[in-house]
């Protein structure tokens, strides 16, 4: 009787897939932690001794980047219950997305990270075909990217990656010295266009004046939802954006859009092909369908509507410190990325006696754990709060938060 009872629970896990077979695992650890969790609503963070945030902070990386609305994760859950053919379904999804936002062809990438991979991987196949097993390059090769010294990021690595030297410039004649017979790419950040002394439309005339590819990084630079397309349109060769921020798809997802000889360049230098750069950036059907539906919610989503929401959430916030001596609000949007309305908190220290740096920690240490962060293009002064990832009623937890320490503070 008992082996029958074994035998129908291995049963019972290999009909339900690995997906049961991992919920079941998960329950047995959490119930030998003495965590009563019933598998088919369990916590699973809770199980693993994984502390749950309230996202003040915005689509942060090291916080999870964003979370999948319904229609993205039930894209992604039903990818899961079928094998196909991976680069049919990286052609076919790949048209699905660009048609979509109408640039000439796409690729679903391991994040903007992977696209800027990926990019500059099909800058070199279009000089050299032979070159696609041999990345990353030999230095002695000496072949060349150039961007603006204002650009550097740690991103750049992923260009060297793949073997080539970057070269810095600063100025018009900087720029027009530098290209040389070695010179493969020209690379930018979106989010530096107004550091840099040489902007977009001269970047993309020089660059298309000497044949040379553009790769542009626009990780973070949605909203609005033009700006998928935006940047091709404005000439640019190529475009990487993250998915799993505003697009709200899957975290390690990414978009790279743009020339459709380029993109199928990009291809060959990735899985599912064998002896190529990507081949550990595995872009797997779940993420490359949840995509696509992630995408398509994006463009169809109704933005002002998500607007008025993130306002409403502020003004909850602003309420709540309205009666708080010295305390002055002011809602600012950021010029380039994470372009949605934040909330500025200022406050005379004299009076209240709390810095930001010990605000943020007190919020962090707190039960939940409430995490805030600086965004780029909102200044170094004040106190931002970030509305943009936050759930369902957790603007009155901040509030309430943030008006107990203020308060307490000022006593």
């Amino acid at each position: 009787m008992n082996m029958d009872k074994n035998n129908l629970h291995r049963r019972t896990l290999l009909l339900s897939g690995a997906g049961g077979a991992a919920t079941s695992l998960l329950a047995g650890q959490s119930l030998a932690m003495g965590t009563q969790i019933e598998s088919k609503t369990m916590d699973v963070y809770q199980a693993l001794g994984v502390r749950k945030l309230i996202n003040a902070a915005g689509t942060i990386t090291a916080l999870g980047g964003s979370l999948m609305p319904p229609e993205v994760l039930a894209a992604w859950n039903a990818a899961a219950t079928s094998f196909v053919n991976l680069a049919e379904l990286q052609d076919r999804v790949g048209e699905r997305i660009a048609s979509l936002i109408g640039v000439e062809a796409a690729l679903v990438t391991t994040g903007a990270a992977g696209s800027i991979v990926l990019g500059t991987a099909a800058a070199l196949t279009r000089r050299e075909r032979g070159f696609v097993d041999q990345l990353p390059l030999s230095p002695d090769l000496d072949l060349q990217v150039i961007r603006q010294k204002s650009h550097r990021q740690c991103y750049d690595h992923q260009v060297k990656s793949c073997g080539v030297r970057l070269v810095d410039v600063e100025t018009r004649d900087d720029l027009l010295r530098a290209i040389n017979a070695r010179t493969v790419m020209m690379f930018a950040y979106n989010i530096h266009e107004q550091d840099g002394l040489i902007k977009h439309s001269e970047w993309i005339d020089i660059a298309r004046r000497n044949a040379i590819p553009t790769l542009l990084d626009a990780a973070a630079d949605t909203p609005p939802a033009q700006t998928l397309s935006e940047f091709n349109r404005l000439g640019f060769d190529l475009v990487a954006f993250s998915g799993g921020k505003a697009i709200r798809g899957p975290q390690n997802a990414g978009l790279l859009l743009g020339r459709k000889d380029l993109i199928e360049l990009a291809k060959l230098n990735t899985s599912p092909r064998c002896g190529t750069i990507g081949r550990c950036m595995k872009v797997s059907k779940e993420d490359m369908v949840a995509m696509w539906a992630a995408v398509d919610r994006f463009v169809k989503l109704d933005h002002q509507a998500e607007t008025i929401e993130w306002e409403h959430r502020i003004a909850t916030i602003e309420n709540s410190l309205r009666d708080i001596r010295t305390v002055v609000t002011r809602r600012i949007v950021p010029p380039i990325a994470n372009r949605v309305p934040h909330l500025l908190i200022h406050w005379d220290e004299q009076q209240i006696k709390i810095t930001p740096e010990q605000l943020k920690q007190s919020l962090a240490d707190g039960d939940p754990s409430i995490v805030t962060a600086r965004v780029h293009g909102t200044g170094d002064t004040g106190f931002l709060i970030s509305v943009f990832m936050l759930q369902s009623n957790e603007e009155k937890i901040v509030a309430q938060r943030l008006a107990e320490i203020l308060r307490g503070a000022a006593a």
